[in-house]
């Protein structure tokens, strides 16, 4: 099972001014841009700007990682020992994601491909 990352999160006191500052002062290209949820295009891994919130400060950071089954990648990471935070769950988008700590404990993101 190959897995990719796909997404580095960003997490954001004001979306406004940080779209602004990705966009007009380093000059990525807007994917999609909304209050909840924005996208850069910069390359193969997409830079997404979502609100920051007491779990997630501003300035923190989240790797989301792709791979081609969520179930199967939990049930195989689960028996080496990772730690997930969230299970596998169908989430309002439409996608399955589940949720893990790495090594140093940083929280990353596990999502299924697109189709």
């Amino acid at each position: 099972m190959q897995t990719q990352l796909r997404y580095v999160i960003k997490f954001v006191a004001d979306m406004d001014k940080a779209v602004k500052f990705h966009r007009d002062v380093l000059g990525l290209k807007v994917k999609f841009e909304s209050p909840g949820w924005s996208e850069f295009v910069t390359g193969e891994t997409i830079l997404a700007l979502h609100p920051a919130s007491e779990k997630n400060p501003a300035a923190t950071i989240e790797l989301g990682f792709t791979v081609a089954d969520v179930e199967a990648f939990y049930r195989d990471m689960s028996a080496k020992g990772v730690l997930f935070t969230m299970l596998p769950k169908k989430q309002d988008f439409g996608g399955v994601l589940a949720q893990f700590v790495d090594s140093e404990g940083a929280h990353c993101s596990v999502g299924a491909e697109a189709a």
